[in-house]
Formats: structure tokens, sequence, C-alpha cells
């Protein structure tokens, strides 16, 4: 076996790598196909806010003596919720809203952190910590994908038509309030899920490059969805692998690799849109 074919495959060898891969690939899953319901919602700003906002339930957390995932979900749920009540009681638009929100909970994550000798590094909590996760980390990632995924997956068709209208979806007789708070909490379930493995920032490029990528080469949503998971798993594999042969973090190499899928499908998308139009002048 040559030098470089040996070098290729030792991240698929070693231990640590592979609880790497298999956490990211667990919880890119549900990502991707909450990415798909996000963008067509017009969500993405939601995923940002919820990813930066459960940054004081893990301090909180830490100091209470609870698990960090307890604490990200509750702290992700109050942002979501607030947001809402905000939205539902006053003047401001929603994305004024989120970002008001988001930005005093992470501003109070990060007074709460520097106040409280913590021993969690906030490079673990903001970038994530994949090539020092445990089995425990895997088995309770495992879990919330898992739920997430039954969620996504059982109630696809309601949760598009609420994306594209609730209005039609009330009219119907689709449970609107159920589907809305029931989305909301499986984002922040979601979030609380990628914690370990890629981070709360780079979370937030999981939770909307797998979509939008998907949105620009498919037309169906059941493509999109698929389309989606395929793009953050290969993403996810590709990213770790290559960061391992650079020496990079794995998370920001992850997103590098779907920017650049981004960028690729856009251009197609582009180019594939000139030539429709130039036939049709042709005609």
């Amino acid at each position: 076996m040559s030098e470089n074919l040996q070098l290729a495959i030792l991240p698929f060898q070693l231990p640590f790598m592979q609880y790497a891969f298999v956490i990211t690939l667990m919880i890119a899953v549900p990502m991707a196909m909450l990415s798909c319901i996000l963008v067509l919602k017009g969500w993405s700003l939601m995923g940002d806010a919820v990813s930066h906002a459960v940054l004081p339930g893990v301090v909180i957390a830490y100091i209470v003596g609870i698990p960090f995932s307890i604490g990200a979900f509750v702290a992700g749920m109050i942002c979501a919720l607030g947001t809402g009540f905000l939205k539902e009681n006053s003047r401001i638009k929603e994305d004024t809203v989120l970002g008001i929100v988001f930005s005093g909970m992470f501003g109070l994550g990060l007074v709460l952190y520097v106040k409280v000798q913590s021993d969690v590094h906030l490079d673990h909590i903001l970038f994530g910590d994949m090539l020092g996760v445990t089995m425990r980390d895997i088995i309770e990632t495992g879990l919330i994908a898992l739920a997430a995924t039954l969620f996504l997956v059982l109630l696809r068709k309601d949760l598009l038509v609420h994306a594209f209208d609730a209005q039609h979806a009330k009219a119907i007789g689709l449970p609107v309030r159920l589907l809305h708070y029931g989305l909301l909490a499986v984002l922040s379930l979601t979030v609380v899920g990628a914690l370990q493995a890629i981070g709360i920032i780079l979370s937030v490029a999981m939770l909307v490059a797998p979509g939008a990528i998907a949105f620009l080469i498919t037309r169906r949503f059941s493509s999109m969805l698929m389309a989606a998971v395929i793009i953050a798993v290969f993403s996810s594999i590709t990213g770790i692998w290559a960061s391992f042969l650079i020496d990079s973090a794995p998370a920001p190499t992850i997103v590098l690799v779907m920017t650049a899928l981004f960028i690729l499908a856009f251009l197609r998308t582009t180019m594939q849109a000139r030539a429709t139009n130039r036939v049709e002048t042709a005609i």
C-alpha cells in the first residue's frame, strides 16, 4: 500500500476520528432536514438566534450542576418563545426581534462565562470539540438526532403546508400552533445535539447551507430533503477528512466545503437560467 493511500485512509482508522465522524453524521441528518423547513419558511435567522441563545443556558447549567444539554435546551426555548411573544405583542418585525433577543442572550452568556470560572473552554462551546467526544456524547446526540428526525419525517407534509401558508394550514384543520412550537422545540433540541460536535456558531451553517443548496438544485420538497441530507453528510465526511490532512479545525472545514458546494450550485443554476433565456430569445 502506497504512503499516500495509507495517509488518506488513516483518519478512518483512528478511534477519536471515528467518533468525530459518527457524532457529526448523526446530527447532520436532522439539521439538514430542518434547514429545508427554515429556508422555505424564511426562518434562517431563527436558527442563528437559537444557536447563540443557548450560551447562557450552558453557563447556568454549569453553575447549578445539571447537564449542559438541559440548560441549553431551556435557553433555546426561552429565545424561541420570547421571540414569538414579542412579535405578537408589538409592531416590531420578526427579524428585528430575533436580532435583539439572540444578541441579548448571547451577551448575557458571555458576561456569565467571564464571571464564572468554568472548566468548559469557550472555544469548545462556540466551535465544538468533535475530536474530544466520548461514547456518552455520542449516545446523547444519537437520541436527540433520532427524536428530531422522526418528528421531521412523520410531519414533513404538514410542516411543508405550514411553511408556505399558515393560514391555509389552519383552514384545512392542521394543528398550526402545535406545528409552530413543535418545530421550535425540535430546532432547540437539535442545536443542543450539535453543541458538542460543531458548536454554537458553526451549527448556524448546518441549519442554513444544506437547505439553501438543495433549494437551488431541486424542484420538489421530497427531493430537497434528500439532497440536503446527502449534502450535509458529504460535507461532514469530506470536511473532517480534509481537516485531518491539512491540520485544521474540523467544524470550519465542514463549513468551507458547504460554502464551496453552494457556490457551485449557484453557478450551475445561473448558467442554466442564462442558457434557457438564450433559447427562448432565439425562438
